[in-house]
C-alpha cells in the first residue's frame, strides 16, 4: 500500500499572516472528514488471531468484518458487500460477532448482518488463507417481520455443545416497548434457520434487560448481568450467577448489584475467580469475588475484594451490550482501562494492586480489549492520532500498532491541539471541557481580535467526550473557529455524584454548563463574544435546542445553533416516540412523567418555540427510531412563520447518527455555511446554506 500524499497549503516563508478568522485556507475538506468518519470496534480473539469491524462511510456506512492475517500482519476484509456487520439490540447495537477456534479447516465464526438481523455462520477456511469462504454465510436464525427481526448480540460460540449463546431482543408487538430479551442458545447447525421453536430459551423475561453470558473456565458456571425500567445501566444493575447443567442455566441468583450500584463488567479469571466492575464506592473500580457456588445455597451478595481502589474510573457507561474495559490474563495479570475523564491502558497485578501503564502516544482507549497469551489488543488514539489497534506485549512492555493504522492525511500543522479547562459553573460546582483553539501554520488572527468558538455538547447525556484527533473538529478549527467540548454535569469519567447533577436536571444543569464554558471563554479574551455557536446531536442536540430557547440564562449568548437528530418534545419522547432502552431514561433526567407533566411541558423546545431569536440549522435521519423525525416537524411548525432564519436537511436512509459519506460531507458543509453567514465571514469554497424564515 502506497503512502497517503499529505494535504496541505503553500507555505509562506515568512511565517504565518493575519487573517480574518474563518477565512483561513485548509487542506481538510468535507470530503476527508466524510471519508475517516468513525472507527474501529468490537476487537476480539479467535485463537491467536485478532478480528475486528471497520467503518465504510462510502458504501453506505456498512461495518467490514477485518481479520489480521497471523502469518504477515496484514489485515484483510473477510466478507465483501453488501455484508454489514451489525446488530440493533437496544438500537444502538451490541457486540455484533464471536469466533472460536477450531482444530482443522480455521476458526468458526458467527455474526449479525444489520439488513436482516439474522445471525449468520462462517467458516473462513484455515488461518492464513484467504479470508473468502467458498460457500458464504449461512443463516443460522430465522427472519421475522415484527420489529425489524429477531436481533442478536454478544455471542460466545461454543463448538462443544454445537451451539452459540447470545442475546436475543424479541419484538411481540408493533410498538417499540413491546420487547422482551432473554439468553438464548442457537443451534450451529442451521436446524434453527427456519424454525424458531428450535432455538432454546436459558433464561426467562424476568428482567427487561440482559447481557451475554460470560462461561467460567472449566463450562460449569455462567455471569451475565441484568437490569429493568426505569433504571438505565449507570443506575443500576444485577449481577446474576447460574449453574450450567446439562446445557441448562439453573440456581439463578443476584450475587452483587441493586437498584444503586451500577456494575458493567463481569469476566472469569482463569483460576474460576470472579471479577466485575462496580461503582459502589461512587467510582467505577474493578473487585474480585471468590469463586462462588451457585447450589451453595447462599443468598445475597458474594464477599468481593477492591483490586485497586482509586477515584477513578475503570468502566463507563454500557450504552452498547459486550463492552469490554478489562481483560484477564492467563498469567493472573488484567488489562485494565482507568482514570478521570479519560481511560488509558493498564496492566494490574490483582495481587499486589500495582498498576503499570502501557507506553506510547495513546491516551485513550476504547472498552474493546482483547487477550491472546500475553499479548493485549485494543482500538486507542490520541490528540495526534486517530482511532487505530494497538497490542501490548505484556513481557516486554511494547506497544504498537497492528492494524488501521493512523497517517497523516494532512500536514499535522493544521490539526488542533485540546487543551483541558476546568470552569465554575452555578454554585462554584466544576464543569470540565477540553478545547480546540484555532490553528493554521500559515494564518493568525488579526491583532487585538478573538476568534469565534462553537460549544459542543455530546451525545448521551451520560457520556462524555474523548480528548482524541477529529477530522471534524480539525475542519472547523484549521479555518479559524474555536471548538470547545464541554462534558458537562451528568457525564461520566469523573465519577457517580458527578453523573448524578443531571438527575431531574435535564435541560438545566447541563444547559448552564454550556453557557458557563462559553462564558468563560469570552472573559478570558480567548473568544468573542458576539460570535458564540452551539451545537450537539442526540442529547446533545436537546441542549443545544433548550439553550436557543432562552432556557437557564442563555438568552442572547450565542448567535446561532446547529442540532442534529435532537430529542425536542419530552412529552412525545416518553409515550412511544423513542426505543425500549431509552423509553423510561426521562424519569431519572426529568422526573416520573404522571407527577411532573408541567415539567416536561416546561423544559421542552417544542413549546417556546417563539424564544428562539437566532439561525438554526436543523439535521435529521429520516430512518432515526430513537429521535424519530416526527420531533423535528412539530418543531419547526412552531418556528415556521416567526422570522427566524432556518435550514432542515433530512436524510434518506440515515438513522440515529450519520454513517454516509455523502450525508457527513453535506451537514459539515451546512453546517460550516451557517457560521459563516452569522459571524459575518466571507468565503466562496463552501456551498451556500439556504436560511430561510
Amino acid at each position: 500500500m502506497s503512502e497517503p500524499v499529505i494535504r496541505s497549503v503553500p507555505r509562506r516563508r515568512s511565517g504565518p499572516v493575519p487573517a480574518p478568522y474563518g477565512t483561513w485556507p485548509s487542506p481538510v475538506d468535507a470530503a476527508l472528514v466524510a471519508a475517516h468518519d468513525g472507527r474501529p470496534e468490537y476487537a476480539g480473539a479467535v485463537g491467536t488471531e485478532l478480528w475486528w469491524t471497520e467503518p465504510r462511510p462510502a458504501e453506505a456506512g456498512r461495518r467490514a468484518l477485518m481479520r489480521l492475517r497471523p502469518e504477515d500482519g496484514t489485515a484483510e476484509e473477510v466478507l465483501p458487500a453488501p455484508w454489514n456487520v451489525r446488530n440493533r439490540v437496544l438500537e444502538y447495537g451490541g457486540t455484533p460477532w464471536a469466533g472460536a477456534p477450531r482444530e482443522h479447516g480455521g476458526p468458526l465464526v458467527v455474526f449479525t448482518h444489520f439488513t436482516d438481523q439474522r445471525l449468520y455462520a462462517l467458516e473462513p477456511g484455515a488461518a492464513g488463507a484467504s479470508g473468502s469462504p467458498a460457500a458464504g454465510p449461512r443463516p443460522l436464525t430465522p427472519l421475522s417481520a415484527t420489529g425489524g427481526g429477531l436481533r442478536w448480540c454478544d455471542p460466545v460460540v461454543l463448538p462443544g455443545r454445537g451451539e452459540v449463546w447470545c442475546v436475543l431482543e424479541e419484538f411481540t408487538g408493533e410498538r417499540p416497548t413491546e420487547v422482551r430479551r432473554v439468553l438464548a442458545a442457537v443451534p450451529l447447525d442451521g436446524s434453527a434457520a427456519a424454525d424458531r421453536a428450535a432455538i432454546r430459551e436459558l433464561t426467562t423475561d424476568e428482567h427487561r434487560f440482559v447481557t451475554g453470558p460470560r462461561l467460567s473456565p472449566d463450562g460449569t458456571r455462567a455471569v451475565w448481568l441484568a437490569w429493568d425500567h426505569p433504571r438505565m445501566p449507570w443506575d443500576g444493575t444485577e449481577l446474576k450467577l447460574a449453574r450450567v447443567s446439562d446445557g441448562a442455566l439453573t440456581g439463578v441468583r443476584t450475587v452483587a448489584g441493586g437498584p444503586e450500584e451500577s456494575l458493567v463488567q463481569a469476566e472469569w479469571a482463569p483460576d474460576g475467580g470472579l471479577l466485575f466492575v462496580s461503582d459502589r464506592t461512587g467510582w467505577w473500580n474493578l473487585y474480585r469475588a471468590a469463586a462462588p457456588d451457585p447450589d451453595d445455597g447462599r443468598p445475597g451478595p458474594v464477599d468481593a475484594r477492591p483490586l485497586c481502589p482509586r477515584e477513578e474510573e475503570f468502566g463507563d457507561a454500557l450504552w452498547k451490550i459486550g463492552l469490554r474495559w478489562f481483560a484477564p490474563l492467563e498469567d493472573g495479570l488484567i488489562a485494565v482501562l482507568h482514570g478521570r475523564g479519560g481511560l488509558r491502558l493498564g496492566i494490574l497485578d490483582p495481587a499486589t494492586g500495582e498498576l503499570t501503564d502501557a507506553p506510547g502516544p495513546w491516551t485513550e482507549w476504547a472498552a474493546a480489549l482483547a487477550v491472546t497469551g500475553t499479548r493485549v489488543t485494543g482500538i486507542a488514539a490520541g490528540p495526534r492520532r486517530g482511532w487505530e489497534l494497538v497490542e501490548l506485549d505484556t513481557r516486554t512492555g511494547r506497544g504498537r500498532t497492528v492494524a488501521a493504522h493512523h497517517r497523516d492525511l494532512v500536514d499535522p500543522a493544521h490539526l488542533p491541539e485540546p487543551e483541558p479547562l476546568t470552569v465554575s459553573g452555578p454554585g462554584g460546582r466544576e464543569v470540565h471541557a477540553q478545547l480546540y483553539p484555532p490553528r493554521s501554520p500559515d494564518r493568525t488572527g488579526p491583532p487585538g481580535a478573538a476568534p469565534p468558538w462553537v460549544i459542543w455538547a455530546h451525545g448521551g447525556p451520560t457520556s462524555r467526550a474523548p480528548a482524541v484527533l477529529d477530522l471534524e473538529i480539525a475542519y472547523f478549527t484549521s479555518r479559524g473557529i474555536g471548538i470547545a467540548e464541554v462534558n458537562y454535569g451528568g457525564s461520566t469519567g469523573h465519577g457517580r455524584a458527578y453523573r448524578n447533577r443531571l438527575r431531574g436536571q435535564w435541560g438545566v444543569v447541563d444547559v448552564q454548563d454550556c453557557a458557563a464554558v462559553a462564558r468563560a471563554l469570552a472573559d478570558r479574551g480567548l473568544a468573542d463574544r458576539a460570535r458564540l455557536a452551539i451545537r450537539g446531536g442526540s442529547a446533545g442536540g436537546w441542549t443545544t435546542a433548550v439553550a436557543l430557547t432562552g432556557e437557564n440564562g442563555t438568552g442572547g449568548l450565542f448567535a446561532c445553533g446547529a442540532v442534529y437528530y435532537p430529542i425536542l418534545d419530552l412529552t412525545g419522547w416518553a409515550a412511544d416516540e423513542t426505543h425500549d432502552f431509552e423509553s423510561r431514561y426521562l424519569e431519572s433526567l426529568v422526573g416520573p412523567l404522571e407527577e411532573v407533566p408541567e415539567r416536561y411541558r416546561e423544559r421542552s423546545p417544542v413549546t417556546h418555540a417563539d424564544r428562539v431569536r437566532v439561525p438554526f440549522l436543523l439535521l435529521q435521519g429520516l430512518d432515526d427510531v430513537i429521535c424519530p423525525p416526527v420531533q423535528c416537524e412539530r418543531f419547526l411548525a412552531a418556528v415556521r412563520g416567526r422570522g427566524v432564519p432556518h435550514a432542515f436537511l433530512a436524510f434518506e436512509g440515515e438513522g440515529h447518527g450519520f454513517r454516509r459519506a455523502d450525508t457527513i460531507s453535506r451537514a459539515v458543509q451546512a453546517e460550516l455555511s451557517l457560521y459563516l453567514q452569522c459571524f459575518g465571514v466571507e468565503r466562496d469554497d463552501v456551498p451556500r446554506l439556504e436560511l430561510r424564515p
